[in-house]
């Protein structure tokens, strides 16, 4: 246990260090402020129907930058551009062990390979963490700021449906982090991991979800991919898909909640056997 805890903090230490990942984190709230509030607010300001969902209203705009609309914010853009980049985050923490030669020296030097990486997918947890609490700061901060301009009452959603939906987009990130991990793990460097990960989740389950649609057995098979257990997730919790890509209504929430859970158990056992077995070399 000390030597995992000693590994988890020297990676912290490296993560916190590094520019990269900040930057991916400043990138996940610059998306979450444009979709879930700047494009709507702006629609509802100068009843620009373009920046606005389909038959919106100017009432349903400004419902959805209020505070009370917290918890389908912080969620809506996870299964899209929220998961891509937790992907990335991940690919980069596993991959760039090999590049810069920092898991042949740690396990060379230092405590088993599985406190080690234990100790990694540990940082990179509580990474997946810091950009959900900075997600949800930065909503209640806009979301707060726009009510008092516009001169509506604050009302804060429910601490219920505000943890459901903290906890959903968590286990959402950490999957699609961990994933991006053990895809780090497999190919022994980032950029092929980065570029592997983000062509699977923003392209290649789009177009089997199409094909899905089509083909019965092949839309058994997409029932069962990440981005549809993370999309139907997000669904659940917002009670449907609501236009934004990404969010799902393909399986039932119980099912997705166990199917992500599942995803996020297997890739880091998967990463930690693999790391344990192979030659670094």
């Amino acid at each position: 246990m000390t030597a995992f805890l000693n590994s988890t903090r020297a990676e912290l230490l490296r993560l916190r260090k590094w520019s990269a990942i900040w930057v991916i984190i400043g990138a996940g709230q610059a998306l979450t402020l444009s979709f879930g509030y700047v494009f709507n607010y702006v629609a509802y300001k100068t009843g620009d129907e373009n920046f606005a969902e389909d038959g919106a209203t100017s009432a349903q705009l400004l419902a959805e930058v209020m505070p009370s609309a917290i918890p389908d914010v912080i969620i809506s853009g996870l299964p899209m551009f929220g998961g891509a980049l937790a992907m990335v985050v991940g690919a980069l923490v596993a991959g760039n062990g090999f590049g810069w030669g920092t898991w042949k020296t740690v396990f060379t030097q230092g405590p088993s390979r599985s406190a080690a990486v234990g100790g990694s997918l540990a940082a990179v947890t509580v990474f997946v963490l810091v950009m959900m609490t900075a997600t949800l700061v930065l909503c209640t901060g806009v979301s707060v700021a726009i009510a008092a301009a516009e001169g509506q009452s604050i009302t804060m959603p429910a601490l219920t449906d505000l943890a459901q939906s903290f906890g959903a987009g968590f286990l959402m990130l950490e999957m699609w982090a961990l994933l991006g991990f053990l895809v780090g793990v497999l190919v022994k460097g980032p950029a092929l991991a980065v570029g592997l990960g983000l062509v699977w989740s923003l392209v290649v389950e789009n177009l089997l979800r199409g094909v899905g649609s089509l083909l019965s057995g092949v839309g058994t098979v997409t029932e069962a991919l990440p981005g549809t257990a993370g999309g139907s997730l997000a669904g659940a919790i917002i009670g449907g898909p609501n236009g934004t890509p990404g969010v799902l209504d393909a399986i039932s929430g119980e099912r997705a909640l166990v199917t992500v859970t599942a995803y996020v158990l297997v890739a880091a056992i998967a990463a930690v056997v693999v790391m344990r077995r192979r030659d670094l070399a």
